[in-house]
């Protein structure tokens, strides 16, 4: 279902999640967004080497990951501590919240919106997407990406808006953007995810 190109930096780990109900039948519940708070107690922390390990594994490829470029999960680190990350939806605030303490960015994308092959590589110079509902794109030469047959769909930085999730999201991707340079935290990071959807009552299908 997914390959992954050749990479002497990520350590990658996608897994497919299905949900008991669409994602607006089911809002999340207390705990799930009081994890969406910088202080909240988590079994992983990030700091400044996360931070630079991340961005060291986005410019092996040429891509430059500062300003507007930088990794989501620098994004969540700020928006949580000026209070404004709250709630979207299930499966956006379990990324949100393994992202926010662990320092890794990740990808989440509805399956039944991404069109099969999937494949994790480079893209080339020259290629963007749509990234929000307003149709701003992001520049993406360079930059790891998460590919289906459409083309690019979602990146440690900005998703495609063409595969986000919706109202009836049941089925996810999710691609946590480890780095080799960070040994055991993607595997850390993808243990607590795991535990956080099946309290939600999720399953989970490991892909890679």
């Amino acid at each position: 279902m997914l390959s992954v190109d050749p990479h002497p930096l990520l350590d990658v780990v996608a897994f497919e999640v299905t949900f008991l109900s669409p994602l607006s039948a089911s809002p999340s519940p207390e705990w799930l967004v009081a994890l969406l708070k910088p202080d909240a107690s988590a079994p992983l922390s990030a700091d400044d080497t996360v931070r630079g390990a991340v961005r060291d594994l986005l410019r092996h490829g040429g891509y430059k990951p500062t300003g507007r470029g930088k990794p989501a999960s620098e994004y969540l680190v700020r928006a949580a501590g000026d209070g404004s990350l709250g709630s979207i939806n299930a499966a956006v605030d379990v990324c949100n919240a393994v992202s926010l303490h662990s320092g890794l960015p990740i990808s989440v994308v509805d399956l039944d919106r991404a069109r099969p092959p999937l494949r994790i590589g480079i893209a080339p110079e020259g290629s963007s997407y749509v990234f929000n509902a307003s149709g701003q794109s992001i520049d993406l030469g360079g930059l790891l990406c998460l590919f289906d047959a459409e083309g690019p769909c979602a990146n440690a930085v900005k998703d495609a808006q063409r595969t986000k999730t919706q109202a009836d999201t049941r089925r996810t991707l999710t691609v946590l953007w480890g780095t080799k340079a960070l040994p055991g935290r993607t595997e850390r990071a993808f243990s607590w995810y795991r535990e956080l959807l099946e309290r939600l009552g999720a399953t989970v299908e490991r892909r890679s």
